[in-house]
């Protein structure tokens, strides 16, 4: 069974840092698309930042400039380095990813979250 578990999450002061970490874990064979979301209370889950499978980025216009989206494939993992943290940056962060695998049945791709990590940018 496919598992995404994000980690790095905290408080951090207006102007900080925080760097996410995303471990995909599983029979995976490989994995397509990783896009980082955050969802705050009763809002939508918006679109942070996407990376496709040959490390091209985009990213959330409220982002451009301060978050940086990366992936390891060979370890399966994907990364979200913040700077410049504003208090609108405070947010459940996901991590989601089209990962593609074999099962009994054979080859299948399927979309998977994480459960989220908090992140908080107050002072």
């Amino acid at each position: 069974q496919v598992r995404l578990v994000e980690s790095g999450g905290g408080l951090v002061q207006p102007g900080g840092s925080l760097r996410l970490s995303c471990a995909a874990s599983g029979s995976i064979l490989s994995i397509d698309g990783m896009g980082w979301y955050r969802q705050v209370v009763r809002n939508t889950r918006e679109l942070v930042a996407y990376i496709s499978s040959d490390g091209s980025a985009n990213y959330a216009d409220s982002v451009k400039g301060r978050f940086t989206i990366s992936r390891d494939n060979a370890t399966n993992a994907g990364y979200l380095q913040m700077s410049g943290l504003t208090p609108e940056d405070t947010a459940v962060y996901y991590c989601n990813a089209v990962v593609r695998y074999r099962d009994t049945y054979g080859l299948r791709a399927d979309d998977y979250w994480g459960q989220g990590t908090q992140v908080t940018v107050s002072s």
